[in-house]
């Protein structure tokens, strides 16, 4: 049995690098919401030694000497380029499993051992050559290890951007498993981390050889798996059809404060419908609604204030109407007079199937034809014509907001608005 683990480069960056050619081999970062930290850097960036999470105030010094160039995250660009991506790996193999936006695992079984690297190296080729993406391929009889394989493929130039762990002789295995720490396996966080090396344990050649019953009594069950994945015994299965989220959460800064009940409610309207439309896309319902409000923790000169509130639905739900009247419900409670407001989210809460939703006994059968008819509607002319076509007028009208988060330096959506693709000059 053999898995691959296919990794975009630096994936934010290398998205727009490939619209924009010129920034290649420069410094370049991506900032998060409101363009408040980094959360993408290019080689040419952590060779300054510039961490994840870093705040771009700063940088302001550093950017300015070295020349880095900060972006705008524009993540319906990144998502549009994470689908393409993974549906070029889909033709290696029928059982894929899309771990996060710029990852996946592929099932290599009935690949004879001599083809695996040629194959790694025509994904990496084919990603390259169709959307423009680097990609490293790791691959290894196990998810923990093939991890390890691509994390060696990506950091080590002899490996061409490919890593099959059993090629490598024993001695080579043994001297890398010794050199890397043990914070690069899988599932190893910082806590983990710590603990671990209270007991000696520094390297995953250390956590390699440790004893998996004795481990699990220490940590849990998922230590012990981890300890014999690295030894080659597959022990995490292949999820093919992620399972569906059980809480969903839509809520951002403020680009700048806000006092008003009105825009409060527009910005509450505008992330539950987002929110419900999640809910609709993986075939749910939920029944309860949180809403939140808070000011700047950064203002403390400023009077603070946090507030929510969760409505429980009479009855579950997908409708997006239903949860907009809970919203309003819940700011109508919580709202207070005299606050600067810096940030607002909802969370969908008790999610279910909607294959398990009995009927509304408070509605009739055309009732329930009808707003089930609205909702597919709405949806269908979204997906046609972009996010936001058709939505509620409670959400806003205005684009962009006034409220809207800060992106200064954002891309164009060059893959899903006909009036911004690039455009090549003749002549």
């Amino acid at each position: 049995m053999a898995i691959a683990l296919v990794d975009a480069n630096n994936f934010y960056v290398s998205c727009e690098r490939v619209f924009r050619p010129n920034l290649e081999g420069r410094p370049v970062v991506v900032l998060s919401n409101n363009d408040g930290c980094v959360v993408a850097r290019s080689a040419e960036v952590k060779a300054m030694g510039v961490a994840m999470g870093t705040p771009w105030f700063q940088l302001q010094k550093l950017a300015k000497r070295e020349g880095i160039i900060a972006l705008s995250s524009n993540y319906t660009l990144y998502a549009d380029m994470s689908n393409r991506m993974m549906g070029i790996l889909s033709s290696f193999s029928p059982i894929q499993e899309v771990y996060s936006i710029d990852e996946c695992f592929l099932d290599l079984r009935g690949f004879a051992q001599d083809q695996l690297s040629s194959m790694g190296q025509a994904a990496r080729e084919k990603v390259r050559q169709w959307v423009g993406l680097p990609v490293g391929v790791g691959i290894a009889a196990t998810k923990t290890l093939a991890k390890l394989a691509n994390h060696v493929a990506k950091k080590m130039p002899e490996y061409a951007g490919v890593c099959v762990w059993d090629d490598l002789p024993a001695g080579d295995q043994q001297r890398l498993l010794q050199q890397l720490p043990v914070s690069e396996v899988w599932g190893v966080g910082r806590q983990w981390t710590a603990r671990l090396q209270e007991t000696g344990i520094q390297t995953v050649w250390d956590l390699r050889h440790a004893d998996p019953a004795l481990m699990r009594k220490r940590f849990s069950i998922l230590m012990e798996r981890c300890i014999r994945e690295l030894r080659g015994e597959p022990c995490i299965a292949m999820v093919e059809i992620p399972p569906p989220r059980q809480e969903i959460q839509s809520s951002r800064s403020f680009g700048h404060p806000i006092t008003s009940v009105d825009e409060l409610g527009e910005a509450i309207s505008l992330y539950t419908v987002r929110a419900v439309d999640t809910l609709r896309r993986q075939g749910s319902v939920a029944g309860a609604l949180r809403v939140f409000i808070h000011t700047s923790l950064f203002q403390a000169h400023l009077p603070q204030y946090h507030a929510t509130r969760t409505i429980a639905l009479n009855h579950p739900s997908q409708d997006t109407r239903v949860f907009l009247q809970a919203g309003r419900v819940a700011l109508a409670d919580m709202y207070r007079p005299g606050f600067v407001y810096a940030k607002a989210g909802v969370h969908l809460l008790e999610i279910t199937s909607v294959d398990t939703l009995q009927a509304n006994l408070f509605l009739s059968a055309e009732d329930n034809a009808r707003a089930l008819q609205l909702m597919t509607t709405m949806d269908q002319v979204n997906v046609r014509f972009g996010r936001g076509t058709l939505q509620p007028g409670v959400a806003g009208l205005q684009d962009p907001r006034g409220w809207a988060m800060k992106c200064g330096n954002k891309s164009p959506a060059y893959t899903t608005r006909w009036a911004e693709l690039a455009r090549a000059k003749l002549g």
